[in-house]
């Protein structure tokens, strides 16, 4: 089995490179799912009905998100409905709308889980990851050993931690959130997919999808500045791993491609 995971969408650039590049990687590639951090692509934070059915129009399977979901107020009203593929992370508080956890059906009838935790380091206090993904994936190796776990979270100790404590109980384990794609990916021994980070899918001319400009003036000048969403040399952070019938991966390969005639 096949599968490609795409890096942050930001905004409407990364929605445009998606909508250019996927196709021809679906052909070349044949992957049996294609799944997708969408936390940022409406206009850099959130994400919208209207931008959900876009990105599955341009043929991603299934969506997670991180702390950025919350930042469109008409997320509220439909990230509890039945059958959406969009998920946010598990260990957010008893109560909190959508599902932390999801499965789906590939192509060739196969069936994957996938489950989104969000980091604690610099990041919100939630509920503790490693403890949260025990009790995920005690329900969920019930259904399925195909098991794909996005970690967003802020730091590479806090990723390569839960990577080695998943290992051999997962199938893989990506990291999101920092927009700049690792150079660490591989096998773990007990046979779980890993990477730090999977990089971004927007404009690569950019401070992480940002105008550098004024981002460069606030660090500089430690002053409140207002950010741009960056629309220069879109491409696609993305990885592709290769998994066994028992869900053990059996490789993992990062790359980044760009929007051609951009």
């Amino acid at each position: 089995m096949k599968l490609v995971f795409i890096g942050d969408i930001f905004g409407s650039p990364g929605r445009k490179a998606i909508a250019g590049i996927l196709p021809a990687l679906k052909e070349e590639v044949e992957p049996d799912l294609v799944i997708a951090n969408c936390e940022n692509a409406a206009a850099g934070a959130g994400m919208t009905k209207k931008i959900y059915k876009e990105i599955l129009s341009y043929g991603v399977d299934f969506l997670t998100s991180g702390n950025h979901i919350w930042n469109r107020p008409e997320i509220y009203s439909f990230i509890s409905e039945k059958e959406l593929k969009l998920i946010r992370p598990a260990n957010y508080p008893k109560g909190t709308p959508g599902l932390g956890w999801s499965t789906v059906t590939t192509t060739q009838g196969k069936r994957v889980a996938i489950l989104n935790l969000m980091g604690r380091v610099n990041l919100l206090n939630l509920n503790c990851p490693f403890i949260v993904a025990d009790d995920a994936i005690s329900e969920i190796s019930a259904q399925t050993d195909h098991i794909v776990v996005d970690f967003h979270a802020e730091t590479t100790s806090e990723k390569v931690a839960l990577g080695w404590y998943l290992d051999g109980r997962v199938s893989a384990v990506i990291g999101t959130h920092t927009h700049v794609p690792t150079a660490d990916g591989r096998v773990l021994p007990k046979g779980t997919a890993y990477i730090t980070d999977a990089g971004m899918t927007g404009a690569m001319d950019s401070v992480i999808g940002l105008k550098s400009e004024p981002v460069i003036q606030r660090f500089v000048s430690g002053l409140p500045v207002k950010f741009e969403q960056s629309k220069s040399n879109p491409g696609m952070d993305y990885v592709i791993i290769e998994l066994n019938n028992e869900g053990k991966a059996l490789s993992i390969e990062n790359n980044r491609r760009f929007l051609k005639g951009e």
